[in-house]
């Protein structure tokens, strides 16, 4: 059993040798090539975190919930102060794994399929698979540093991913905008840690928590704004309230990237944090009570954006949002065990969802080329086809029929209905909220409703009908690469939920030590009535009916204003661009301008103040920013280009002229050697 928990380093190791194999040789490599070995890296660390799962399954309950530590290595001291780099293996950090591990490999067999023929298709696999071990390092990790490393890595590689087809101005501008969201909730982590080292002396978790509980009357002020430095950062990551705008511009990104963000990996960082750093948060209700209330209120808010979005992938992003907000107000009130439960059970229906949705558009995407293929001529309209766009989708049922089942399993699961994945964890978030904090539990009832309203109105729209375009009635089935890992997550999906189930409780007893977790029938009752009520509505307005001209594009537009507002998204990201964006843009200009001397030239030129700092002036009209910054960082990339060439010139082709080489690096080393021992 030991011998399992130090080997669990390999975990992290093979997603790095993935992607450093892939490096090295992925240009001499097949596509199919380069995406086994990604795949097959993802699968070995799965191998490792079943083998560690075991073993932790083998201890005693309370020595399970302690873990086990991995030293590495030390990562600096300051006097008697130490951060030493470990493994933090326990119940929370194994269930982690296996939901990363797990999701994550049968998204990169699937993206083997989906991104067959793009121009770079090893560049996104090593994305992948560093994804991956940023991830795996943030959950590992036995201390908030080396957790930090992790959450960083995790952001680079999202802007690299949802950014990836960088030729539209649209996906880097999504990039930027999740990069910049992610970095101000980042600034709360590492103010939180800076907070605790200073603080407590040590960013170890067992010092951490244990320094925190034995303190807790003099660390009060310490710990409330911890926790809340630490939500900050939450809300970054897992897309709350006010820092959620980034995840639905995710979406830029290829589907299997949104699959590995909002299902097994970056959303779920925040979520995680607030869980491993229980111990801190409940000496703070307050805090608690604050983090409930909005998680429970993103719940609620990204649940009726979802409702009038006609993308495919906006909708179930705006519901990942929504779903984020169960799990934190679970989590932040102090229900672990139900909160992480449905981390995982949304991990595997959001991800089928997702590689779903990926598998409609890749189906009418082909039936659009077909029909370009054989027509002679094209209209404006084809021209600007949106393929993810529901309004140019209708009866795929009739055309990618597997597709379509696992997909309306995955509906099933998200709305919450019975024996879906998502009914028992949803229901154990609303037990826990009904007797913790009253307004959180209605905000998340009503959710629950919206949630399963706007998943009716998807599959609806996508899948029955007739089509709504040529390109919806050519659509075909995606290959069996893709078609597989969805049937395997919808088997999971259908089952995993039982294993809470009442009078089994595996997974409470798994992370708390206890089944705890009882079956309320009333909750039960009142939210599978919710959901039931919810998906008859969604049927009855979006029940397939005889196209009519003049109809609108959706029955809620009826709704006049309130439908365009949620259209819209409440405008919420035209008020961030008026109060922030423009402001720091004006400013960002007019500081370029001051550098490089037009301020002085455009608002003092023949003035007082012009003749008088005419040197200032003149000074300043010398461009410093492009003259000299510029320069000096162009004049480094045309250095190392300049060497590059030069050693290129070494890469003759003829062996003599290695065999040469080799020859004057042997002498030069026996010289070395002689010289060495004729001076002793």
């Amino acid at each position: 059993m030991e011998q399992v928990f130090s080997i669990a380093w390999l975990i992290i190791v093979f997603p790095i040798a993935g992607l450093l194999i892939n490096l090295a040789f992925g240009r001499r490599m097949t596509e199919r090539g380069l995406g086994t070995v990604a795949a097959t890296a993802a699968g070995a660390s799965f191998f490792v975190s079943l083998l560690v799962v075991i073993a932790l399954i083998g201890l005693e309950p309370e020595a399970r919930l302690i873990g086990k530590e991995v030293p590495l290595w030390q990562f600096f001291s300051i006097g008697n102060t130490a951060v030493e780099f470990g493994l933090k293996l326990d119940a929370l950090s194994g269930t982690m794994l296996m939901v990363v591990t797990f999701v994550g490999t049968l998204i990169h067999i699937y993206a083997i399929g989906y991104m067959h023929g793009d121009p770079r298709f090893q560049r996104f696999f090593i994305y992948l698979n560093l994804f991956m071990a940023a991830m795996l390092t943030l959950v590992l990790a036995n201390n908030y540093l080396m957790m930090f490393f992790g959450w960083e890595g995790v952001g680079l590689c999202s802007f690299l991913l949802i950014g990836f087809w960088f030729e539209k101005d649209a996906n880097g501008d999504a990039a930027r905008k999740a990069m910049v969201a992610n970095r101000i909730g980042d600034y709360g982590v590492m103010l939180a840690m800076l907070a605790m080292f200073v603080g407590v002396g040590s960013l170890q978790y067992g010092d951490v928590f244990r320094a925190f509980e034995e303190g807790h009357g003099a660390l009060a002020g310490l710990a409330t704004g911890v926790t809340l430095l630490l939500f900050l950062g939450v809300t970054g990551k897992s897309a709350q309230i006010p820092l959620y705008v980034w995840l639905p511009d995710a979406m830029a990104g290829p589907t299997p990237v949104s699959a590995l963000i909002h299902a097994a990996t970056m959303v779920t960082a925040g979520v995680y944090l607030i869980a491993r750093s229980e111990p801190i948060f409940h000496l703070v209700p307050d805090v608690q009570g604050f983090v409930a209330i909005v998680g429970a209120a993103t719940a609620l808010f990204a649940g009726t954006i979802a409702l009038a979005q006609f993308d495919i992938k906006k909708v179930l992003a705006y519901s990942t949002v929504s779903q984020l907000g169960f799990m934190v107000s679970a989590v932040g009130m102090g229900a672990t065990a139900a909160g992480i439960f449905h981390l995982g059970t949304h991990a595997f229906f959001k991800a089928l969802l997702f590689l779903g949705a990926g598998s409609v558009i890749h189906g009418v995407e082909h039936g659009h080329h077909h029909i370009s293929h054989y027509s002679h001529t094209s209209t404006p309209s084809e021209e600007h086809f949106d393929p993810q766009d529901m309004r140019n989708m209708g009866g795929v049922w009739n055309r990618m029929r597997t597709t379509a089942i696992v997909y309306i399993i995955g509906a099933l699961g998200l709305a919450g209905v019975v024996p879906f994945a998502g009914f028992w964890s949803k229901d154990e978030i609303l037990l826990e909220a009904s007797k913790l904090n009253q307004v959180a539990y209605i905000l998340l009832l009503i959710a629950a409703g919206f949630t399963a309203f706007y998943i009716t109105r998807q599959v609806l729209m996508v899948f029955f009908g007739q089509p709504k375009s040529e390109a919806a009635g050519q659509a075909q089935e995606s290959p069996r690469v893709m078609i597989v890992p969805l049937i395997i997550l919808a088997f999971f999906v259908t089952t995993i939920g039982l294993i809470n189930a009442p009078g089994i409780s595996l997974f409470s007893t798994w992370l708390e030590g206890e089944a705890h977790g009882e079956f309320d029938l009333s909750i039960a009752a009142i939210s599978t009535a919710i959901a039931l009520g919810a998906i008859g509505l969604g049927i009855l307005v979006y029940r397939p009916r005889p196209k009519v001209e003049g109809a609108p594009d959706d029955p809620l537009r009826r709704l006049g204003l309130i439908f365009s507002t949620l259209n819209a998204k409440y405008k919420i990201d035209e008020i961030y661009d008026l109060l922030f964006i423009r402001p720091f843009k004006a400013l960002a200009r007019f500081l370029a301008d001051v550098i490089d001397g037009r301020f002085w030239h455009d608002w003092f030129h023949d003035t007082v103040i012009a003749r008088t700092f005419k040197w200032l002036a003149n000074f300043t009209a010398f461009p410093i920013d492009k003259g000299i910054v510029d320069r000096f960082f162009d004049g480094i990339g045309r250095a190392i280009a300049w060497g590059g060439r030069q050693l290129r010139r070494t890469q003759t082709g003829y062996v003599r002229n290695y065999a040469l080489v080799v020859l004057m690096g042997v002498v030069a080393i026996v010289v070395w050697f002689a010289s060495r021992m004729l001076g002793q």
